[in-house]
Parts: structure tokens; C-alpha cells; sequence
């Protein structure tokens, strides 16, 4: 059996004063960062999670999932 990567799992949501989003995943260090667009979010995102697997999940502002996007890390053992 081969060791896998931790998975991220992260979600971009618009915030209810329409001033951004916010990004939440239990794999940040502080459970919610805000961002002014989904675009720098997502990117976050795949920068914070380049030694693990990612999904992103964003939704819309009725709860709606939109767009997933799966990030493979890029850090692989020896």
C-alpha cells in the first residue's frame, strides 16, 4: 500500500455584504481568509495545498456549487 497525500478540501464563497469572498478549509491556519475576487482565492488555495491534493469547490450565492477545480500536488518524496 502506498502513502498518500493529505487531501485539502477548500471552499470559495461569496460573502453576504458582496465585498469578496471568503475561502474556508479546515487546512488553513485560520479556517477563513477574504479575498476581493474567487480568482486570487482559488490561487491561494493551489499555492497553500502545491504539497498536497486539492478540490476547490465555488459556490454561488444561492449555495450553488459553480466550478471545481482539482489541484494534484506538486511536491513529491525522494
Amino acid at each position: 500500500m502506498e502513502p498518500t497525500a493529505p487531501l485539502h478540501i477548500y471552499e470559495v464563497r461569496p460573502r453576504k455584504d458582496h465585498r469578496g469572498v471568503d475561502l474556508i478549509s479546515d487546512a488553513l491556519p485560520v479556517g477563513r481568509l477574504w479575498y476581493d475576487t474567487r480568482h486570487n482565492a482559488i490561487g491561494y488555495a493551489m499555492h497553500f495545498s502545491r504539497s498536497a491534493d486539492a478540490v476547490i469547490r465555488v459556490y454561488d450565492e444561492a449555495g450553488n456549487v459553480i466550478e471545481t477545480h482539482e489541484h494534484e500536488g506538486d511536491f513529491k518524496e525522494w
